[in-house]
């Protein structure tokens, strides 16, 4: 009985499909015409430049969260603010929206002043024609340069240079920046995690108190998180958490 069920439910299903296709074919709208798209060529050399700066610009756009994560204050401040929340012990609040929202606000407030720099050396003579592109590139790369060099340790620039095989330069402006992105996120990440460790302290402390009281009380069945974790927001709200973690972060920047 099952099989022959079956089996009149699949031919339900074919003669179904059967006739949605006869149909399609049958009322269809004609294919809509895709257009043509027609390349002119470069009428003068002013052409070509103006297509490869279209280009240059399009790639800057493509690469433009590798370069916000990899050679900015970006990826301190999220990891540090990820540390807060699984501390704190909160699961998703404040939201993954939210962290990424304050991060990036926080990287723009700590590298405001190296985009100035790089307005007023790189941008706005290269808008005015003073200096051609290759120059402005030099000029621009220059402050975040400066600055990747000030957050990384020495020890990791010794690392990527050894394992790119090139010898130990005379000055910090003989670096490559192959050597000096790696080692900076390399650097970054280290401090990003001894930051996490020290916020992760107290809150292990308010957790071990708790959890001895309740065993200490005789209370086994009630579990630990749901009196340490109001007990956590009230000292994190108590110390004004944010603002301390806020602080710290942008002035280790400075």
């Amino acid at each position: 009985m099952l099989k022959k069920l079956l089996f009149v439910v699949m031919l339900f299903v074919v003669l179904i499909s059967l006739s949605l296709i006869w149909a399609y074919r049958a009322y269809a709208q004609p294919s809509i015409p895709i257009p043509r798209l027609e390349v002119e060529a470069a009428q003068s050399p002013q052409d070509v430049v103006d297509s490869l700066e279209i280009l240059g610009i399009l790639t800057v756009l493509a690469l433009a969260p590798s370069i916000l994560i990899m050679m900015t204050a970006f990826t301190r401040i999220i990891i540090v603010l990820a540390f807060v929340r699984n501390a704190l012990g909160t699961q998703q609040t404040p939201p993954n929206q939210v962290l990424i929202g304050l991060a990036l606000f926080l990287t723009f407030f700590v590298m405001a002043p190296i985009m100035s720099q790089i307005n007023e050396s790189a941008i706005q003579p290269y808008l005015k024609g003073d200096i051609n592109q290759h120059v402005a590139a030099q000029q621009a790369i220059k402050p975040i340069r400066e600055f990747m060099l000030k957050q990384t340790r020495e020890k990791d620039l010794t690392l990527f240079l050894e394992l790119s095989g090139q010898e130990q330069p005379d000055t910090y402006d003989d670096i490559s920046m192959r050597v000096v992105i790696p080692a900076f996120i390399t650097s970054e990440l280290k401090t990003a995690f001894q930051i996490g460790f020290l916020i992760y302290v107290p809150f292990i402390i308010v957790d071990m108190v708790v959890a001895s009281t309740l065993m200490s009380m005789g209370m086994m069945m009630l579990p630990p998180v749901m009196i340490s974790l109001p007990l956590k927001i009230l000292l994190f709200i108590m110390v004004d958490g944010w603002n301390l973690v806020i602080k710290n972060l942008v002035a280790g920047f400075r």
